[in-house]
């Protein structure tokens, strides 16, 4: 092999395995329902794990919250390969 070529993925003709990460984020779904429903019964759980003085259900609320509202989106569309469309565009 000289200092000219190149080898990329594509040359070889093995067959493509799908990564395993990929398998995982496939089970996220793409609507928004199911992350407003995760932040909307972590504020529910926090609440009252505040009023009962229970500091593990004002944690789990926390964690609820903050992976419904920031953490599976984000994971969403950072691995999207394309954006969505926008329909009304400006």
């Amino acid at each position: 092999m000289d200092a000219c070529s190149f080898r990329t993925p594509a040359d070889d003709n093995r067959p493509s395995v799908p990564a395993p990460d990929s398998q995982i984020l496939a089970l996220l779904p793409h609507s928004a329902t199911p992350y407003i429903a995760i932040t909307l019964a972590g504020f529910a759980i926090g609440i009252l794990g505040h009023l009962s003085g229970s500091r593990r259900a004002v944690a789990a609320g926390i964690v609820l919250i903050f992976l419904g509202a920031l953490f599976f989106p984000l994971v969403l569309n950072l691995t999207e390969s394309t954006p969505p469309e926008v329909e009304n565009a400006r």
